[in-house]
């Protein structure tokens, strides 16, 4: 009888859940193109979500992501315009995914190479974009691994490019990111954490995780998520961190083509970074819909 009870509970939240769906969706204004592409049901749910399903707080985020995607263009960078600010291994896409079949994102602060906000910024989107692109059917969310080798306050993130990069991820791209590993921060990062967390809304927050190698409960906490057999030891698993920035980029040029297939981008442009469809092709998996919304 409990168990009854239970499932019908569950059955009118997702019933209400459709309906607020379908209400937001309603409330829009006229969609087409690439906006219309990009508000499938399950952006639309994530932008309630994050709102915690406040129907006018969840058009208002969306309409901003909108105006910001029509401006930005994301699905329109292409990788030979971002190539320069990966060559150091800063930031890549890890050739792994977490135990849930989420998307991982490595990111090496203390690798920094370039000085352009703006070009630092474009090629974040630009991964953000290929993380969702590259999730499997059925799995919404991405996860990050920072390691924080080499870091330091000389070579520091500027607090412009993090609350920038927050700004992104939580209003542009809501409920993408799964968990956030800070793998062994140095003590001083305490006092720019201290400013940075001022920026995260407080379901952000909540998915940021402290990582140390030496304590119990972070260990395990890493085993949860990942198989140690991939995860690189620089995150404390077994396997071996090389990112080959070659091979890397051959990798994105195969993955524009398919982004550029989703949005139907192949059309307009028969050329993707110079190579034509016939010399790369496309890996002929299922896509998950960019939309990308985080």
């Amino acid at each position: 009888m409990f168990r009854r009870k239970s499932h019908s509970h569950c059955d009118q939240e997702g019933e209400d859940q459709q309906h607020k769906v379908k209400e937001l969706r309603t409330s829009l204004e006229p969609l087409s193109g690439r906006s219309l592409q990009y508000c499938s049901d399950a952006c639309l749910r994530r932008y309630l979500e994050a709102r915690n399903w406040n129907m006018d707080k969840s058009k208002k985020m969306l309409e901003e992501s909108l105006k910001w995607r029509s401006t930005f263009k994301p699905e329109e960078i292409h990788w030979n315009e971002v190539a320069i600010e990966g060559e150091t291994g800063k930031a890549f896409r890890a050739n792994f995914h977490d135990r849930d079949g989420r998307s991982v994102l490595i990111l090496r602060p203390g690798m920094q190479n370039t000085t352009s906000i703006d070009n630092q910024m474009k090629h974040l989107v630009y991964l953000i974009e290929n993380a969702i692109l590259n999730l499997p059917q059925g799995q919404e969310q991405m996860a990050w691994l920072i390691d924080f080798t080499g870091w330091s306050l000389t070579n520091n993130v500027p607090i412009k490019s993090a609350r920038e990069t927050v700004n992104i991820l939580q209003n542009h791209y809501p409920e993408r990111l799964a968990i956030a590993f800070l793998y062994n921060p140095p003590r001083i990062f305490e006092a720019f954490w201290k400013i940075v967390k001022y920026f995260l809304d407080s379901k952000t927050f909540q998915k940021v995780k402290f990582v140390y190698p030496k304590n119990k409960d972070s260990v395990e906490l890493m085993k949860s998520y990942f198989d140690m057999d991939n995860l690189p030891t620089e995150f404390g698993g077994k396997a071996t961190l090389n990112y080959d920035h070659e091979e890397f980029s051959r990798k994105m040029v195969q993955d524009d083509m398919k982004a550029a297939k989703f949005w139907s981008l192949d059309k307009l442009h028969p050329e993707t970074n110079g190579y034509y469809a016939a010399e790369v092709a496309a890996n002929p998996e299922c896509i998950a819909p960019p939309a990308i919304a985080t």
